[in-house]
């Protein structure tokens, strides 16, 4: 039998499908399973986005290549939503559409490392970032985020960590899997430390919809001069429209990045699904004030889990934002892989180990609270106290 590519073979399978077999395995008896794993909206897209979304599958004038950068009329609508959300002014030729946030991280990775670089992440990091760029044959390094610092990087430690192989600094911001989310001041001093040591930062801003305070600007970085040289944003649509079926998300980078990342999206895809692109574009101005009820509506759920782990003695709750919760489990030297897949077989509770975003996570378990509404995150008080293993 040929060999296969050793760079996709000693990866570990997609940790997210293991998860769930350990929920299948759970008989019910504590009641419903809460799933907490994948984030994933835990409520139904708008009836107007599934309108629209039905309108553009079924025209014509969608089955056919689109542009490789993206629909014009999507670039340049979220190009004047990108510029309300930041203050800054943004143009639809800063806009390269992707099929979903990781597809766009895999595009910004590609244009600015190769085999034998360096791409520099924070630990905890997001796995498929990690897995992501080991198939490509970029090496990774690593900055530790520790918990009394609010799972924020230190400056020091990045410079420090910064050689002359490393290209980029790749960002979580709000972070998955901690939730923590960076404040518009440490982003800059980021900002301005990658561009004094020439590498590219590539901010993923995924969950940028879901900060606990609406109307404030996640950072001022497209206001500064020189930007375009330095910052690659990612984001993606799925979490704010509830369609992460429909794969569709966004970068946001100067012109000539942007035409960089056009030859390798015309390579991976060629385009962005044309149909959820076109919807889209209706959807974004449309949908602002049912948007802006959800984003209220993830804040509910994070009081919800806050108020859970204030009535437990031994959990404890070290980071939370946006869609995550970092969650410490009280089975000191026990992995968080056998805590995790017990907690699911046996107190009906999927969730992600910590040891997926790490080696050093063992303590720790990703509650991914979105999924759930308030009376659900509300069970676990008592399925979480009444837990022991095995």
């Amino acid at each position: 039998m040929p060999a296969f590519n050793p760079l996709v073979e000693k990866l570990s399978p997609p940790p997210v499908p293991s998860v769930f077999a350990w929920g299948r395995a759970y008989d019910g008896s504590k009641g419903p399973l809460i799933d907490l794993s994948q984030a994933v909206p835990g409520y139904p897209a708008h009836s107007e986005m599934l309108k629209l979304l039905g309108e553009t599958a079924s025209s014509t004038a969608f089955t056919g290549y689109g542009p490789i950068e993206g629909e014009a009329e999507l670039r340049s609508v979220y190009a004047e939503h990108a510029s309300r959300v930041y203050g800054a002014s943004l143009g639809s030729d800063n806009i390269h559409i992707t099929s979903g946030c990781n597809q766009a991280f895999v595009c910004a990775a590609m244009t600015v490392a190769g085999p034998g670089n360096t791409v520099l992440m924070t630990e905890p990091f997001y796995f498929n970032h990690e897995t992501t760029l080991a198939m490509m044959g970029v090496k990774t390094a690593f900055v530790a985020c520790a918990a009394e610092n609010g799972f924020l990087p230190d400056l020091v430690s990045l410079e420090a960590a910064i050689t002359p192989d490393v290209r980029a600094l790749a960002l979580v911001s709000p972070n998955n899997p901690t939730g923590a989310i960076y404040p518009p001041s440490l982003l800059e001093a980021i900002f301005r430390l990658c561009r004094e040591k020439g590498i590219w930062l590539i901010l993923d801003e995924t969950y940028r919809d879901f900060m606990p305070v609406a109307g404030h600007a996640p950072h001022n970085l497209f206001s500064l001069a020189g930007w375009e040289e330095t910052l690659i944003s990612l984001y993606s649509f799925s979490k704010s429209f509830c369609i992460p079926g429909h794969r569709l998300g966004a970068i946001t980078a100067g012109s000539s990045a942007v035409e960089q990342i056009a030859k390798i999206m015309d390579n991976l895809q060629i385009c962005a699904p044309r149909a959820a692109q076109a919807a889209v574009a209706a959807a974004l101005p449309l949908l602002a004030d049912w948007r802006e009820e959800n984003r209220q509506e993830i804040g509910r759920r994070a009081d919800a889990l806050r108020s859970v782990m204030r009535g437990l003695t031994d959990w404890k709750l070290d980071a939370i934002g946006a869609y995550f919760a970092f969650v410490r489990h009280p089975f000191a030297g026990v992995g968080s892989a056998q805590v995790a897949e017990q907690l699911a077989r046996r107190a009906g509770i999927i969730c992600i180990p910590g040891a997926y975003f790490g080696d050093g996570q063992q303590n720790y378990l990703r509650f991914a609270f979105a999924n759930a509404d308030v009376p659900t995150i509300g069970r676990l008080k008592e399925r979480l106290q009444n837990f022991f293993l095995s």
